[in-house]
């Protein structure tokens, strides 16, 4: 029998480390074999070796990161160890997503020509490859520079020359397309788009942002991205009215390939349960450095498999119940393509656990999240992962404060202060929200860090990682991933020890937004917030077997569950079209706009609805996912406005329509 938990809920001590035996659901000797092989060390070389190649999805540079994943693995004892190859030729469509063609550049430079004995590099495919945006395709020129602001309006362009000239714009080069170079003939576009806005937001005008354009363009185009320091140099210039001159050219090509994911597996050790699987997931594609974004994930990862395999050849813990399998694929594009593609895999996952950003240090100003998956797919697995994660806080926050801990996760190099994880909601913006569309159904953890002021930057350099928090991350996602493998039966009290506290601070919350809502709202919120435990529970259940779980009494007492009974379900009730699995926005191509049209879905009111608790873009992703042809457009109408705030019937209505004019549900 495993050691039972010990609810998490007691406060620090105020000296001295936390007992190991605090952890549920893994014997102490398994928690200490674990904790003292991981190493963050070790994962920061291997992240080192990932961010200096360019790995833009189906690319030589992101091929090179795949077959070093694949030689570390095999050197790790991993036989099975190899690149999964699927055809990326903008043609095939894995689900929602159309696949997109393996884009390479040969040479690229842009220079500013001063004078004819003054020629000053600006850009340098060979030195930093950020310089060129992505999908950029080959083209020359040599001309004369005009500033368009944002150029996204055609104000920008007004009483200026700009045919066969470039244009400078704040704007990513994709969004300026359109007007600068189809409409008004610019040879190619500057860019100086800042980063995603932090509270730090434009202060470091020496960051180079990574720049993108359209892969389906029907307007073939080029651009470089520059600082805002040298943007705002190319500014001064042209006010004092000078003719600032430039040269540029870019040599790249872009054919069919292939989205590679290097994969490994360790098999279950039971005859049953080994048919199920446990997935590590994360996402290899990112320019170069991209070390917190994603080298960092990739690599705790593969510190975890490392882990793992040398503790169970050592016979230090035993060979998991379950398989568990590690993935690396391009960010969400990849998972649909293996979810879709490889039938066995989708069947056989049983939780996914994903790490996307997972070790900035303090320059980054990062925050790590532990994060739920979406209201729509309920689950106990983001319980058990948070209940790690607070005992990683416990233990690193009694280093910080004591200088004792018996599990005080640093390594050599790293920091000593406390993790500080937080404990959020469902967000949006990598491969778990692949996982968790209804499409696929598979529960996944998202293990994150945000802010971070270097993300998508030429300064997200493995100086700024911190290798005690690659540790703590490979900490609580190995951890996690072990419990997760091994769970059985007999394992049904630890886990409702885990999963009953939790749901009492989920009712907590749920009263606190109670007050100053018509009751007709109230009765709907407390309605589902009830539901969504009865189906945490059933899903314990679903994952170990046996018997009904434990009724949710003590829940439904705190929320005081209305005995009025809804109102009758009314409107049309939608299925999805599962040949069309996942969101319909992936990267770089949007199902739903290319089959409406983009001023179509421009016009749509729930994608940019502002609710109390959540925006437009999960709305969007939750109504899709509560589509299972049995609930009316009225009930899934209730169900985001408990979740996220109340929303027009109308909203919801319009957008599930355009779904079905998309092909993407039916009737």
């Amino acid at each position: 029998m495993r050691v039972a938990l010990v609810a998490l809920l007691l406060s620090l001590p105020a000296f001295g480390p936390l007992a190991a035996s605090e952890l549920a659901l893994l014997p102490d000797t398994t928690l200490q074999a674990v904790t003292a092989e991981l190493s963050g060390e070790a994962a920061k070389r291997n992240l080192e070796a990932i961010a200096r190649q360019h790995r833009m999805r189906a690319s030589k540079q992101y091929r090179a990161a795949a077959d070093f994943i694949v030689s570390e693995l095999k050197r790790y004892g991993y036989a099975d160890a190899f690149v999964d190859e699927f055809p990326a030729d903008g043609v095939i469509f894995y689900g929602t997503q159309r696949s997109r063609p393996a884009w390479n550049v040969e040479f690229a430079e842009l220079w500013d020509l001063k004078a004819a004995d003054d020629r000053v590099r600006i850009a340098d495919w060979n030195a930093e490859p950020l310089t060129v945006a992505q999908d950029s395709a080959s083209g020359e020129a040599e001309a004369l520079l005009v500033d368009v602001g944002a150029g996204t309006k055609e104000a920008d362009y007004e009483g200026k020359e700009i045919r066969g000239r470039f244009v400078l714009t704040s704007a990513q080069p994709e969004a300026v397309v359109a007007l600068a170079v189809k409409r008004h003939g610019a040879a190619a576009i500057i860019s100086y788009a800042q980063n995603q806005r932090t509270a730090w937001w434009g202060e470091d005008e020496n960051l180079l942002r990574w720049g993108h354009l359209d892969t389906f363009s029907d307007t073939p185009a080029f651009a470089f991205m520059v600082t805002l320091k040298q943007a705002r140099d190319f500014q001064r210039r042209l006010r004092a009215g000078e003719a600032v001159r430039l040269q540029g050219t870019v040599r790249s090509t872009r054919r069919a390939g292939t989205y590679d994911i290097p994969m490994a597996t360790i098999a279950g050790s039971d005859a049953v349960l080994a048919r199920q699987e446990i997935v590590y997931s994360c996402h290899l594609d990112h320019p170069r450095p991209g070390a917190n974004d994603n080298a960092s994930g990739c690599a705790t990862i593969l510190e975890i498999a490392r882990t793992f395999r040398k503790l169970i050849d050592e016979k230090r813990i035993e060979r998991p119940r379950r398989t568990i399998r590690f993935v690396w694929p391009p960010e969400i594009e990849g998972t649909l393509a293996l979810l879709t593609a490889r039938p066995t895999i989708r069947a056989a996952a049983r939780a996914a656990i994903h790490l996307d950003m997972v070790g900035g240090g303090p320059e980054t100003k990062a925050m790590f999240h532990v994060t739920r998956g979406p209201a729509s797919l309920p689950s106990f697995i983001h319980d058990v992962a948070a209940s790690v994660g607070e005992f990683a806080n416990e233990q690193t926050a009694a280093l910080a404060m004591t200088g004792s801990a018996r599990y005080p996760l640093t390594a050599n190099g790293g920091g000593k202060e406390a993790l500080q994880a937080r404990f959020v909601p469902f967000s949006l913006g990598s491969d778990h929200q692949v996982y968790s569309d209804s499409s696929f159904s598979i529960p996944a953890v998202y293990l994150n860090d945000w802010p971070d002021r270097y993300i998508h930057t030429n300064a997200d350099t493995a100086a700024n990682i911190d290798p005690s928090k690659l540790e703590r991350a490979a900490f609580i996602a190995g951890i996690t991933g072990l419990v997760l493998a091994n769970l059985a039966q007999d394992d049904r009290e630890a886990i409702l020890g885990i999963v009953n506290p939790a749901a009492v601070a989920r009712a907590a919350t749920t009263m606190s937004r109670l007050p100053k809502r018509p009751q007709s709202e109230r009765d709907d919120t407390v309605r589902f917030a009830s539901k969504y435990e009865r189906d945490v529970l059933a899903s314990v259940d679903r994952f170990i077997g046996g018997g009904a779980a434990a009724s949710p009494g003590l829940i439904e007492l705190l929320l005081n569950v209305p005995t009025v009974p809804p109102a009758a379900p009314a409107g049309a009730v939608y299925r999805r079209n599962l040949a069309l699995a996942g969101p319909t926005a992936a990267f770089g191509y949007d199902y739903l706009e290319a089959r409406i049209g983009e001023a179509a879905v421009a016009k749509l009111e729930l994608p940019r609805f502002a609710g109390k608790w959540g925006s437009g873009d999960l709305y969007a992703y939750e109504a899709l996912n509560l589509v299972d042809g049995r609930r009316t457009t009225s009930e899934i109408r209730e169900t985001l406005s408990a979740i996220y705030g109340d929303v027009p019937l109308s909203a919801v209505e319009e957008y599930l329509a355009a779904l079905m004019q998309a092909g993407v549900i039916g009737r």
